[in-house]
């Protein structure tokens, strides 16, 4: 076979493997229909705060948590003692896109890393990509949002989801 055949061919093939790797990737999910509830209120974000900074605590992991009502404004703001400062806007910027679409950060993140299609995420206006933002479900409606930043992506999530959790 002739090298200029055989390039040919390798050239095939790598087309051939290219679209079957992009056809088989996911594509994303449609935007959840989890309606907005009414705001959460401070006594309601009070319990949650105290859920999510008893499991930072608890593991010695220096984090800033932030939660949202469900119009995305500020209801509450910790810094544990030795948050990294940019933290807090990460934190922030979490919430906000658990807010906004509906989901936790996470999904985001895992689009990011599957790459293809998955990377037209980072065109989103406030998605963030990272592990630690989470929707506040109370009654089949979400009435705000946790955002935390500090550790790891996975211990941020941890400690964004015991606080969701503690919401219901």
């Amino acid at each position: 076979m002739r090298t200029q055949d055989k390039t040919l061919v390798a050239s095939i093939v790598a087309a051939v493997i290219l679209t079957a790797t992009a056809s088989a990737q996911q594509a994303p999910s449609p935007p959840p229909i989890t309606p907005y509830g009414a705001p959460l209120g401070l006594e309601a974000a009070k319990k949650v705060m105290a859920a999510a900074e008893a499991e930072a605590v608890k593991n010695n992991w220096a984090m800033a948590i932030v939660i949202l009502d469900s119009t995305g404004h500020m209801v509450m703001l910790h810094k544990l003692d030795n948050t990294q400062y940019g933290s807090l806007m990460a934190a922030e910027d979490k919430a906000h896109s658990a807010i906004n679409y509906r989901r936790p950060s996470k999904v985001f993140e895992d689009l990011v890393a599957q790459g293809g299609m998955g990377l037209r995420s980072l065109a989103l206006r406030g998605a963030s990509p990272l592990e630690g933002g989470i929707p506040i479900n109370v009654d089949g409606k979400i009435v705000g949002a946790i955002g935390v930043s500090g550790g790891t992506p996975v211990q941020d999530g941890q400690v964004a989801k015991t606080g969701a959790d503690a919401a219901k």
